[in-house]
């Protein structure tokens, strides 16, 4: 088995403690980082889709309004009732007032628009050009096959189409065509069609201030799966086209997902579908340009975690050095004193608990230096009488510096403890001498109530630790019994009898265990109680039947009664305490039913409130916190009360 000096514990407790507490908040600060700029990323894409969306609805509505104008001229309402072969006058007449009064002026205010055309049902149709492209009509039969092309297009209600067919076929997939069906003047059925034909570049406009990077860019997609605006088809790469489309078309109103591009290069799709045109409006930026920024918090994350952890090592090493470094000099002084060698050990330059130690060593060495020279100096007809003197001189010092050298110790192990910010080790350490310190620094039996509460509270701190579970007692006693007499260390060992015995299973949100006081009969007494497993009759008639005895059990006895389940020697001194000092009708009595609890409650007499005795009313009264109502017990100890 490997031994390990206590520098190398030292060292390794630390060290796992600083591994661990990097590792941890190195991870947390990752996943948590990386996590709140994804929602970032996904949310800053999303923004630009929505802005995106509105800008081009405002557009598209904008030249909808331009048909809805049109769709109120009288011209043009005349001129779809015309018969399918027209006088070619009326035909000419038509045609100069409606290019003259509505088409040119629209053409002017707008020269984005590439075309505007209406064809009747009747087969006869009207054309306009902007930039004085040529003008004028088609065949009847190239009338009639783009009259059937628009019905195939548009809805026969009269709503709204948007398509990216172009009357001129070079135009094809360069426009934008809103077109819808439209009535006559003379009949309320729907007799031809308007269409107005957009240049699909001029979209570009829109986005200008939309910022996605070097690898990021912005298309648009119809219903039909059909391109309607992209930035260059080499940015969105033609190879992934094909699978890439129909996904965007059927991922509803609003969609994200990965996809690997020809390139092989991870990307992040977020498109968002327009109730208004039908349109898909999709952003796509590489995943690598996103991830640059948790790329980046990883890295100095690494480095940063690595320079704390050299410092770390050297400061923990340094640290434990510092602790076993004193206490290898006392070890090596204390071996010189089993040699008799009386030598005293340096003393460092620094001022702290192990110092103070290590003088209260050397003023020990040098103490018990001069009693073993007065004892060869004495005289041989004193030297037995001197002996004794000296031994029992002796053993005052050791009572004097045994407590002493621990209290200083647990007082350096605090200090180290604040010093790590380990505020658990100092609370237990602290809890620890304050009971240490309230059982050695007397020898007075009776102590207030108020202190032996405290003593409790700081059992349940150290308790608190070493189950990892908090458990707060019910204190029911009255402020004026708090500084009533009573015997000291009665209260804590019944408290650790009920964790030890009453909860077998373990400790439940339910459980609870109740401190109550009172006088009653010229008497007082106080209780323990709880709603733990309880006692069988058989256990509880071998208890008292110990209790009568008025004696301690001796240590196979007790541990039978542990056996059986509740009670044994700690019980047993309480109550043989309580009689040593106030007398055999005072002391312990125990009521227990199994499945509903146990009550012990010490009988004592009653006492005036302590006035400044030497442990009377030191320390601050505890604060508990009740955690249930438990229901109290009859007055003759035979059960609950109902």
């Amino acid at each position: 088995m490997i031994k390990w000096n206590l520098s190398r514990k030292i060292f390794l407790y630390l060290l796992s403690i600083i591994l661990i507490t990097l590792t941890s908040v190195g991870i947390f600060t990752y996943k948590k980082a990386s996590d709140e700029l994804d929602k970032q990323n996904r949310l800053h894409m999303n923004q630009i889709l929505t802005n995106a969306l509105h800008h081009t609805d405002v557009y598209v509505k904008s030249y909808d309004r331009l048909t809805i104008s049109l769709l109120t001229n009288r011209d043009i309402k005349k001129f779809v009732d015309l018969p399918p072969i027209p006088e070619p006058y009326d035909y000419y007449k038509f045609w100069s007032t409606i290019r003259e009064t509505a088409l040119q002026p629209i053409f002017i205010r707008n020269p984005e628009i590439v075309s505007m055309y209406a064809i009747s049902f009747a087969g006869n149709g009207i054309y306009g050009y902007s930039n004085d492209q040529a003008e004028g009509t088609y065949p009847r039969e190239q009338t009639l096959g783009q009259l059937e092309r628009l019905k195939n297009v548009t809805e026969p209600d009269g709503t709204l189409s948007i398509t990216t067919d172009s009357i001129v076929p070079a135009l094809n997939g360069n426009v934008i065509r809103l077109s819808r069906q439209i009535k006559g003047l003379q009949s309320a059925e729907y007799k031809g069609i308007l269409a107005v034909e957009i240049r699909s570049n001029d979209l570009s406009m829109l986005w200008k201030g939309i910022d996605l990077g070097e690898g990021g860019y912005f298309f648009i997609v119809n219903d039909k799966g059909e391109m309607i605006y992209q930035p260059s088809k080499d940015g969105i790469g033609p190879q992934a086209l094909p699978e890439l489309l129909p996904r965007i078309v059927h991922s509803g109103e609003t969609a994200s997902f990965e996809h690997k591009g020809p390139d092989g290069e991870e990307r992040l799709y977020m498109s968002r579908k327009s109730s208004y045109s039908g349109w898909n409006l999709v952003v796509s930026m590489p995943l690598s340009e996103l991830k640059k920024p948790v790329t980046a918090i990883r890295t100095t994350t690494i480095l940063i975690g690595l320079f704390t952890l050299a410092i770390a090592v050297a400061l923990a090493y340094r640290f434990g050095r510092s602790i076993t470094r004193p206490i290898l000099v006392l070890i090596q002084g204390m071996r010189q004193t089993e040699q008799g060698k009386w030598s005293t050990v340096p003393l460092p330059n620094r001022r702290d608990e192990i110092t103070e130690l290590m003088q209260r060593y050397n003023l020990m060495v040098g103490r018990l230096s001069e009693l073993v020279e007065q004892v060869y100096e004495g005289e041989l007809k004193q030297q037995k009488t001197q002996l004794e003197r000296q031994q029992a001189e002796f053993q005052a010092l050791q009572l004097q510096i045994n407590p002493h050298f621990l209290y200083n110790t647990l007082e350096t192990i605090v200090c180290y403890a604040v010093v790590q910010d380990s505020e658990e080790i100092s609370e237990i350490v602290k809890s620890m001498a304050y009971m240490l310190r309230y059982s050695v620094q007397t020898n007075l039996e009776e102590i207030t109530v108020a202190n032996e509460l405290n003593h409790v509270l700081n059992y349940m701190i150290i308790l608190k630790h070493r189950h990892e579970r908090e458990f707060e007692l019910d204190v029911a006693v009255p402020p004026q019994f708090l500084l009533k007499k009573m015997v000291r260390l009665t209260l804590q060992p019944l408290i650790e009898n009920v964790f030890q015995h009453a909860f077998p299973d373990g400790l439940e949100d339910h459980h609870w265990i109740r401190i109550d006081a009172g006088e009653e009969s010229g008497r007082f007494w106080i209780s323990v109680e709880d709603n733990g497993t309880g006692m069988t009759r058989e256990t509880l008639e071998n208890l008292q039947s110990k209790l009568k005895t008025q004696q301690l059990t001796d240590a196979s006895a007790a541990a039978g009664m542990e056996e059986s389940g509740r009670g044994g020697i700690g019980v047993l001194n309480v109550h043989r305490r309580i009689q040593l000092v106030f007398g055999a009708e005072f002391g312990l009595r125990v009521e227990s039913e199994p499945g509903i609890g146990t009550k012990m409650t010490m009988i004592m007499p009653v006492s005036n409130p302590a006035n400044g005795g030497p442990d009377e009313g030191r320390g601050e009264l505890p604060e508990f916190r009740s955690t249930g109502h438990p229901e109290p017990w009859d007055k003759e100890g035979t059960g609950r009360t109902e």
